[in-house]
């Protein structure tokens, strides 16, 4: 294997140390540097072309992908609206980046809470949640939070033994469950029990799980962006509705639409349905 294809496996991107590390000679990484396909940043860094621009720009930097640029990098669901200008951390006695020209972006000076390998490029998970716990607002962190769980395999257990740096990330952590099936599902879970409403997730109920249990009798599905793609998948969908009421639960659903555009809506009906008493066991 030559040099620019073990670099090409790293996606694009390697230091000249781990190139030298990996067992290609000092010659060899010297006439690759330069080569008119490989951009030498920083004097250690070699970039090829389909490197990823964060990881570049982290790279230039002196620094890490950060924040809610390595919780998109990592595929968390991200609420709509949140800021995409690149966040990195840097050493809280480093400088400003050293690009300011090109430099439109967040920085984050902080120390690190968990370790990463010396030359990564990102930040660990557990530093991002600590700066998306302090760069958004509460109901959106928690969102993000809560697909972080989902998507690394973290349990609330594991979130709360960490030392989290701020009242902010400390917050998220104890209201975290693991449970929301998507980040609508948190968005109305953390919204409804600001109400001092009770409710429990992802409870089986007719041999399915629900999304929301309100009380005894009163079930909340919230269908996502992609909800429904198959007429198979709706049709099971108003079978298990069907099902459920008549069992004695009043069933009320809402898609992505009304959760994030018109909320009002979702919450003057949900509160309708608690008024009414029908949440309650006979």
């Amino acid at each position: 294997m030559d040099i620019s294809t073990w670099i090409a496996e790293r996606g694009g991107i390697a230091h000249r140390a781990d190139v030298i590390g990996a067992g290609f000679g000092l010659a060899a990484v010297r006439s690759a540097m330069k080569s008119d396909e490989i951009e030498v940043v920083r004097r250690a860094w070699l970039v090829q072309p389909a490197a990823s621009p964060d990881v570049v720009a982290a790279a230039r930097a002196g620094g890490r992908v950060a924040c809610v640029s390595l919780a998109r990098r990592r595929g968390w669901w991200m609420p709509d609206g949140v800021d995409e200008r690149l966040h990195l951390r840097l050493a809280p006695d480093a400088g400003s980046p050293r690009n300011p020209k090109d430099w439109d972006g967040v920085v984050h000076w902080t120390k690190g809470i968990a370790p990463v390998a010396k030359r990564s490029l990102e930040e660990s998970p557990e530093d991002a949640l600590a700066h998306i716990a302090t760069c958004l607002p509460h109901a959106q962190a928690l969102v993000v939070w809560e697909s972080a769980m989902r998507c690394e395999r973290l349990s609330p257990e594991v979130i709360r033994a960490i030392v989290w740096p701020t009242e902010k990330s400390r917050r998220c952590a104890s209201e975290v469950n693991g449970l929301s099936d998507s980040g609508l599902e948190t968005i109305f879970a953390s919204a409804v029990r600001s109400w001092g409403v009770a409710l429990r997730q992802q409870i089986v109920l007719a041999g399915k799980p629900v999304d929301i249990l309100i009380g005894d009798r009163l079930v909340v599905q919230i269908d996502g962006y992609a909800h429904h793609s198959s007429s198979a998948q709706r049709t099971k969908d108003i079978a298990h509705d069907a099902e459920l009421r008549l069992r004695g639960y009043t069933v009320l659903r809402f898609s992505y639409a009304q959760v994030i555009h018109d909320w009002a809506l979702v919450e003057r009906t949900v509160r309708r349905a608690l008024a009414s008493r029908l949440h309650l066991a006979d």
